[in-house]
């Protein structure tokens, strides 16, 4: 049977990402996101619940991440789902969570923070303008006279 491990978020940087590195000298960042989710319950009442979703980030993701994506800012993560366990030493009972490890991230909003999209804006060549057909003046030598 085929397994499928995959997640796609968008929401909400909850604090600047700290990127520290290995001791082979790879970047690692981690990112909260909160996640909005609202509905209308059966009365018609508008309600509303946050997800906080932790994201780990590796290699120059890392980097931008801890460059680019500050608080508030709007953040879309494509990953897969992995479960951390270890043991609390206070109290030795197991302890388990579930976060997302990204392998691809596109910064959300304009640069100052606004709902443009893009994070990153690529410089485009400037357009040339529209070129119109142009018709021959009266007079103008036609096909017979080209030599070939």
């Amino acid at each position: 049977m085929a397994n499928v491990n995959k997640v796609i978020l968008i929401g909400n940087v909850t604090r600047d990402p700290e990127v520290k590195f290995t001791p082979s000298g790879k970047a690692v960042a981690t990112v909260s996101l909160a996640i909005n989710n609202s509905w209308k319950d059966g009365d018609g009442n508008k309600k509303e619940e946050v997800t906080f979703v932790e994201v780990e980030l590796w290699g120059r993701t890392a980097e931008i991440a801890g460059e680019y994506a500050k608080k508030g800012k709007p953040l879309y993560v494509e990953g897969r789902l992995k479960q951390e366990s270890w043991e609390d030493k206070t109290t030795g009972q197991k302890r388990s969570k579930l976060k997302v490890v990204c392998e691809n991230m596109q910064l959300l909003g304009g640069r100052d923070g606004g709902a443009e999209g893009g994070g990153y804006r690529e410089e485009r060549a400037p357009q040339r303008p529209a070129q119109r057909a142009v018709t021959p003046p009266a007079g103008d030598p036609g096909e017979d006279d080209i030599p070939f």
